[in-house]
């Protein structure tokens, strides 16, 4: 039996969301809600009922789920919509959505010391917008390795995009260019802004701002690259700027996985001490000298793991 989605609807007033799902779903419902703590009982007319702090969960014999609380947005966005419903509308009502035709751009990789810098652009416009939501869009942050992989798939399929990918070695040799982590990322957004709004003559773009305006207004300048460029904390917010972040988490996650298989060894995200650990195990391997290959060298992290 398919997952059946009705559109949901919200209320402000009394905090609550409601769909119409599948009962096929119910005991994975229940299961989940048991394994998150909340507290189970079997009212008049519904299969059941979890509760906890701040959410109230009842799934009716008619299929309905009414999700209720102030608590229940992080429930809904984190668990109910990528683990159950499968579709996500939350958050993303199409009355309040943007259509206006725009260039998203963001990046991944900049706080991990292994693996490529990779910064993204996602080109939509009218209801190719909307659909963003309907597929599960959304800051790459909020969502599993996973399904960011599968979500990438359906974004690279069905708009214009463009990714820089800058492996290690190269971004290593750009660093010693540039001198300044900013100034690389202000000529990586631009020349992701460059080729997409090239292939589409769009001039509206937003990006997640990373550094201080002048950093990309300042890249695009030396490209001779005139457009409409708006930089904003939390960015992703957007759903354009979220399908950027999602391809360019991909990219990363992709790009760290060849690197596993090439080198047959572990490379853990972000900079921690297993990151330290995993770094000195590949340089007793493999010699200090390739270290370079694989890491971000101006990172704390690499003196550490030679010292």
């Amino acid at each position: 039996m398919s997952n059946l989605n009705l559109p949901c609807k919200i209320s402000a007033m009394t905090s609550s969301f409601v769909v119409q799902i599948d009962l096929a779903l119910a005991e994975k419902l229940k299961e989940g809600l048991h394994t998150q703590g909340f507290e189970l009982s079997s009212p008049p007319y519904t299969l059941f009922q979890g509760k906890k702090k701040g959410i109230t969960c009842t799934l009716y014999t008619s299929g309905k789920l009414m999700v209720q609380g102030k608590e229940m947005q992080g429930f809904i966005q984190f668990y109910l919509e990528p683990e159950i419903l499968k579709t996500f509308s939350f958050g993303y009502e199409k009355h309040l959505l943007d259509l206006t035709p725009r260039i998203g751009v963001d990046e991944s990789g900049k706080g991990d010391f292994f693996g490529p810098l990779c910064i993204a652009g996602v080109f939509a416009t009218g209801d190719g917008i909307t659909h963003l939501a309907e597929i599960g869009v959304k800051d790459s942050k909020k969502l599993s390795d996973d399904s960011v992989l599968k979500i990438a798939q359906k974004v690279r399929k069905d708009y214009l995009f463009h990714i820089v990918r800058i492996g290690p070695e190269r971004y290593n040799e750009l660093y010693e260019k540039f001198g300044n982590l900013n100034l690389l990322l202000g000529w990586g957004h631009a020349t992701v802004i460059e080729q997409l709004s090239d292939q589409t003559a769009c001039e509206t773009i937003i990006i997640d701002q990373f550094a201080a305006e002048h950093v990309v207004e300042n890249a695009l300048r030396r490209k001779n690259k005139k457009v409409l460029l708006t930089q904003r904390t939390k960015a992703e917010q957007d759903p354009v700027v979220a399908a950027a972040s999602i391809l360019a988490r991909a990219a990363f996650l992709e790009g760290l996985d060849k690197m596993e298989k090439a080198w047959d060894c572990p490379f853990p995200k972000g900079a921690s001490n297993a990151t330290i650990q995993a770094g000195k195990n590949f340089v007793r391997a493999h010699g200090s000298q390739t270290l370079l290959q694989v890491g971000k060298m101006h990172f704390k992290t690499a003196q550490v793991i030679l010292s």
